[in-house]
C-alpha cells in the first residue's frame, strides 16, 4: 500500500514538473518573441546608422563611425535567439559535454552527482515556484519602455543631442506612470516649448521612437522648462470597448480609465477624416437620447448611410428638398416656441412629450452647404437662437473650413458651438478651426490621434486627454427600440407682443414712397414706421428728416409725423 501511494505521488509530481515545464517553455518563447519582434528594428535602424555614418567617413577617422558600429553590436547582442534555436544549442552543449566528459568521470562520483542535481533540481523548482508567486511592486516598464527610458537618461541625450539638432536641451530623469513616459526638458539660450515641439522629429529620431508611438510636448511647470510625454500605454489597453446598454458616455478617458459624457442638451460640433468614426462616435449618445420621451432627434444624412440604420426612431432627411423642409418646420417650431416662451414670461423651454428637446444632427455639413443652400440660413438660426427653445444643433463635417462656397463648417454656426469634439485630422489648420485658434499651443493635437475612436473634447473643462469611444455596431443600432418620431404639428394661437406685419411692398417701391404709404394712413411714431416697413431705423430717421425738410412730412406737437396733406386739413 505504502509503495502505491509512494508511485502516486511520484507520477503526480512528475506530472505536475512536466506540465510547469511545458508552461515555462511556451512562456518563454512568447517572452522571445516579442522581444525579437520589438528589437529586430533596431538593429535594421542600427545598420541603417552605420551605413550613414561610413558613408560619411569612409576612413573612420571620427568617432561617429566607431560609436555607430558599438550601437549595432549592442543592437544586435539585445536580440534574443528563437525559443527552438537556443534549446537545440543547449542539447548540442550538452551532448558535446557528455561525450567528451562522462568517460572520464569515476563510478564513485556518479552517487554524489545524483544526490547534487536532484537537490539542484528540487532547489530550483522551489526558487522558479517563489519567483512566479511574487508580485511586482508599482509599475513594471515594458521591453520598449526600457529602451525608452534610458535614452532619456540625461547621460545619453548628453551624448547624442548634439548630432539630433538639439543642443541647448537636456532631460531631467524620466518617470514611468499610468499614461506613458514623462521627463522634464531643461531649454536653455533661444529654445521655447514650440521650437520644441517643431523639433519633434529630431527627438523621435534620438529616442528610437516608432511611429506610431505618441509623442507630446508640453510647458513646464517652471519657466525654461518643457515637458515630454510618450504614450506608451494607456489606461483603456486590453480594455473591452464594445458598446453594452450600461456603458456611461461616450467611451472612456484614456489616462485615467473614467467613463466620458457629454452634455445632451447643448450645441456641439464634432470633425474628423473620413474613415475616423464620426458616427460611430454618436451612437451612444443617439441611443440615450432615443430612450427619453421627452427627447427627439432629427438627422440631416445626405450620405444615406447612417440614417437608414435610425429610422424607426428619428426622423430622417436624405435629399436636399426634404433638408429644405425639415429645417424650414424647426424654424418655425423655434419662433413658436420663443413667442409661447416672451408670452409666458419664461426664460427657458421646459421639455414634455408632445413638445420635447429636439437634438438635429446634420451629417455632412459640407454636403448641406453644397446642396442644400436654402436650409443654411434655418440651421444658422437654430445655431443662435435654439438653445431656450430646447432646439440644439449637433453639426458634424469631415471637411471643417469655414470659407468657400461649401464650408464645412459656416461661420455663424461655428462660433456658436458649446461643446467641440475632433476626432483624428489631416492638419494643425484644422485642429485650430474645430478646438480654438489656442488648441495646438495647449496641447490640443488632435491632427497626431490614432483613428478610428479616439478623439479629444474642448468646452466641457477637460484636459487634453485623448477619449476612446465605445464601439457600438449597426446590429446594435437596429436593434434599439422604436421612438417617437417628431413632425412640425399646428400650434394652438398665443398671444403675440408682437404687432402684425405690415404687407410686402411692391418690389420698386423706393423707401420714400415706403414711409409716405404708411403715414398716409394716419399720423404715426418713428418707432411704428421701423416696425411696418420693415426698413432700419437709421434708415427710417434720414427718410423723416429728408420728407420733412422737402415739406412732404410735418413734425407734430406730439411726436408723431404725418403727410402736409393731413396737417392742413387738421
Amino acid at each position: 500500500m505504502e509503495h502505491s501511494q509512494v508511485s502516486h505521488a511520484i507520477m503526480k509530481g512528475t506530472a505536475a514538473a512536466s506540465h510547469w515545464t511545458a508552461d515555462r517553455y511556451k512562456k518563454e518563447a512568447a517572452r522571445r518573441r516579442t522581444l525579437r519582434t520589438e528589437r529586430k528594428p533596431l538593429v535594421a535602424d542600427a545598420r541603417k546608422a552605420l551605413a550613414v555614418a561610413r558613408k560619411a567617413d569612409p576612413d573612420r577617422t571620427t568617432g561617429a563611425t566607431h560609436r555607430a558600429e558599438r550601437e549595432l553590436r549592442t543592437a544586435r547582442r539585445r536580440v534574443p535567439d528563437p525559443m527552438w534555436l537556443f534549446a537545440s544549442k543547449a542539447v548540442v552543449l550538452a551532448a558535446v559535454a557528455g561525450y567528451v566528459g562522462l568517460p572520464h568521470v569515476p563510478s564513485s562520483v556518479w552517487l554524489w552527482s545524483a544526490v547534487a542535481v536532484t537537490v539542484a533540481v528540487v532547489g530550483a523548482v522551489v526558487v522558479a515556484v517563489a519567483l512566479a508567486a511574487r508580485q511586482p511592486k508599482g509599475l513594471v516598464p515594458t521591453a520598449e519602455e526600457r529602451q525608452l527610458l534610458k535614452r532619456l537618461s540625461p547621460e545619453h541625450w548628453r551624448e547624442h543631442c548634439d548630432g539630433r539638432g538639439l543642443a541647448g536641451t537636456i532631460t531631467g530623469r524620466p518617470t514611468l506612470t499610468d499614461a506613458g513616459i514623462v521627463a522634464d526638458v531643461r531649454l536653455d539660450g533661444t529654445w521655447t516649448v514650440a521650437k520644441l515641439t517643431a523639433a519633434a522629429d529630431h527627438v523621435r529620431a534620438l529616442l528610437g521612437c516608432r511611429t506610431g508611438l505618441r509623442l507630446e510636448v508640453k510647458t513646464g511647470e517652471r519657466g525654461g522648462w518643457a515637458q515630454l510625454i510618450l504614450r506608451t500605454r494607456s489606461a483603456v489597453d486590453g480594455a473591452d470597448m464594445r458598446w453594452t446598454p450600461d456603458r456611461e458616455g461616450i467611451g472612456l478617458d484614456t489616462i485615467t480609465g473614467e467613463p466620458v459624457r457629454i452634455p445632451l442638451n447643448t450645441r456641439l460640433l464634432l470633425a474628423g477624416s473620413s474613415g475616423a468614426g464620426k458616427s460611430v462616435t454618436l451612437r451612444p449618445a443617439l441611443a440615450e437620447l432615443s430612450a427619453d420621451p421627452k427627447a427627439a432627434v432629427v438627422m440631416v444624412d445626405l450620405k444615406r448611410v447612417e440614417g437608414a440604420l435610425h429610422r424607426t426612431r428619428m426622423r430622417v432627411a436624405r435629399t436636399a428638398d426634404e433638408v429644405t423642409g425639415v429645417a424650414a418646420e424647426l424654424q418655425a417650431e423655434m419662433m413658436e416656441r420663443l413667442e409661447i416662451l416672451e408670452a409666458t414670461g419664461s426664460a427657458s423651454w421646459t421639455p414634455t412629450v408632445d413638445r420635447p428637446r429636439i437634438v438635429v444632427v446634420v451629417d455632412e455639413g459640407a454636403e448641406v452647404s453644397a446642396v442644400a443652400k436654402d436650409a443654411i440660413a434655418d440651421f444658422e438660426s437654430l445655431a443662435r437662437m435654439g438653445r431656450a427653445a430646447e432646439i440644439h444643433l449637433w453639426w458634424c463635417t469631415q471637411k471643417p473650413t469655414m470659407s468657400g462656397a461649401s464650408a464645412g463648417i459656416p461661420p455663424q454656426i461655428a462660433a456658436q458651438m458649446d461643446v467641440r469634439l475632433c476626432l483624428k485630422v489631416a492638419t494643425a489648420t484644422e485642429v485650430r478651426t474645430v478646438l480654438g485658434e489656442d488648441a495646438t499651443a495647449g496641447g490640443w493635437d488632435a491632427h497626431t490621434l490614432p483613428k478610428p475612436g479616439v478623439l479629444m473634447i474642448r468646452g466641457t473643462g477637460r484636459t487634453p486627454a485623448p477619449v476612446k469611444v465605445w464601439f457600438m455596431n449597426d446590429d446594435q443600432v437596429r436593434a434599439l427600440p422604436p421612438a417617437r418620431i417628431w413632425h412640425g404639428t399646428a400650434v394652438a394661437p398665443v398671444i403675440s407682443m408682437r404687432k402684425p406685419p405690415a404687407p410686402p411692398a411692391p418690389p420698386s417701391e423706393s423707401t420714400d414712397d415706403r414711409v409716405l404709404r404708411i403715414v398716409q394712413g394716419g399720423p404715426a411714431r418713428q418707432k411704428e414706421i421701423v416696425e411696418k416697413t420693415g426698413l432700419p431705423k437709421g434708415t427710417v430717421s434720414k427718410v423723416v428728416a429728408r420728407l420733412v425738410a422737402a415739406g412732404r412730412l410735418v413734425r407734430q406737437s406730439d411726436g408723431t409725423v404725418a403727410t402736409a396733406r393731413t396737417e392742413a386739413t387738421a
